[in-house]
């Protein structure tokens, strides 16, 4: 992962307190960890630990001679996620993609996709890449392919691509190809809720599947459904590229 990247995650990392660092590291729990600290086997940048004390990001903790690497690396994660699960935190939710992915380190979602779509998910422990890309004025694009009930016109393509009356409001112009006889692709700056399977819903059709295959640089390329990668350090620089100059709020 480039180091400015990382560089600039870990500085704004907030500090965390010991304990918590070596239970989230897998060493041990809390309670163990407290132990470890009292009887003099941690050390801090060479320096017998305190209890409570807190970790900063770059610092070196040890236990004994065992250096212990914690969860400061920031993830980045592309996510083919399958029909039927659901974008939520919700603990009680069994389908929910935190569940489903059960990934090592605590991670989020970025935009949800809804329960019966598919695709392209991207999943992160950055706050900042998050807040930048989920703020609606900064026009994101995000593109998806999409089955309709019914052979898609030259009428309806254009009624989408300029904009449909829904949820109290019209939709941004959007770009709308058509792919098939019954698909079609979109590519939105915006993200209303069930956008597209109410944009097709005002005009007479139903969606039968629902596809995303990019959001911004990042593509869903030949990702299987149901599984993740980490994205390159290329999309990475990309992705910084372009959220650069977007406010965070």
């Amino acid at each position: 992962m480039s180091n400015r990247i990382r560089e600039e995650f870990l500085q704004k990392k907030e500090p965390v307190r010991l304990n918590k660092y070596l239970s989230e590291a897998g060493v041990c729990s809390r309670r163990e960890a407290d132990r470890l600290i009292e009887s003099g086997r941690v050390t801090v940048d060479g320096r017998l630990a305190q209890t409570g004390m807190r970790i900063t990001p770059g610092q070196e903790v040890r236990v004994g001679r065992k250096v212990v690497s914690g969860k400061d690396e920031m993830i980045v994660l592309a996510v083919n996620k399958p029909r039927g699960i659901v974008c939520t935190e919700e603990k009680r939710e069994r389908n929910s993609i935190i569940r489903f992915l059960n990934y090592p380190s605590r991670i989020t979602y970025v935009g949800r996709l809804d329960k019966d779509s598919r695709g392209l998910l991207l999943m992160t422990n950055n706050g900042d890449i998050i807040n930048r890309m989920m703020r609606a004025s900064n026009h994101h694009e995000k593109e998806y392919k999409v089955t309709v009930d019914q052979e898609v016109t030259d009428d309806f393509l254009k009624q989408m691509s300029e904009g449909v009356h829904i949820l109290d409001t019209v939709t941004r112009p959007c770009r709308v190809t058509r792919i098939g006889k019954y698909t079609f692709s979109i590519i939105l700056t915006q993200g209303l809720n069930r956008q597209i399977r109410r944009m097709c819903e005002a005009l007479g059709y139903q969606v039968k599947d629902l596809l995303r295959v990019r959001v911004m640089n990042i593509r869903l390329g030949s990702l299987r459904e149901g599984e993740y990668r980490e994205l390159t350090d290329r999309e990475l620089e990309e992705l910084y590229d372009l959220l650069r100059d977007t406010p965070q709020r």
